[in-house]
């Protein structure tokens, strides 16, 4: 093998789903790397940004919206809500659930966690053209939408 080959073997090269993966766990670390120092976890900001656009969510709602496993619902909104970004309060509709509402404060984080994860996904697509990255993202989104 000559300096500067791929030491990955063709056959994972070519699977959709082992470069998806790859792909992941790279945009996955360069976003907790965006993150260092803020306190903020990827979770933080993916519940914020569907409370901005979905408005009071129940606990169960925020997880099924962002793919979050109910434990970790749980521990990110007790931690957002000790920082004031996030308020919960019973829900006038059925009292043995809580609704969780985005404070102001949340919305000011929320902004200035959006330009941090937006820098680390202009490094993930670093070598994609603009009109390359939005193809991208309409592939993947069909993908998703598909399963």
């Amino acid at each position: 093998m000559e300096t500067g080959e791929h030491l990955t073997p063709a056959r994972l090269r070519t699977l959709p789903s082992w470069l998806i993966n790859q792909l992941a766990i790279s945009a996955n670390r360069l976003t907790d790397r965006a993150l260092a120092g803020t306190g903020a976890r990827r979770h933080h900001f993916a519940m914020l940004a569907a409370l901005e656009e979905f408005g009071p969510l129940s606990q169960a709602e925020l997880g099924r919206c962002t793919n979050i496993d109910r434990k970790d619902v749980a521990e990110t909104l007790n931690a957002l809500a000790d920082q004031g970004y996030v308020d919960r309060s019973p829900d006038p509709a059925d009292g043995r659930r809580n609704v969780v509402t985005l404070t102001t404060a949340g919305t000011a984080q929320l902004e200035h966690l959006s330009t941090l994860v937006a820098d680390a996904q202009g490094e993930l697509l670093r070598s994609c053209s603009p009109r390359e990255r939005e193809a991208l993202i309409a592939q993947l989104t069909q993908i998703l939408d598909a399963l």
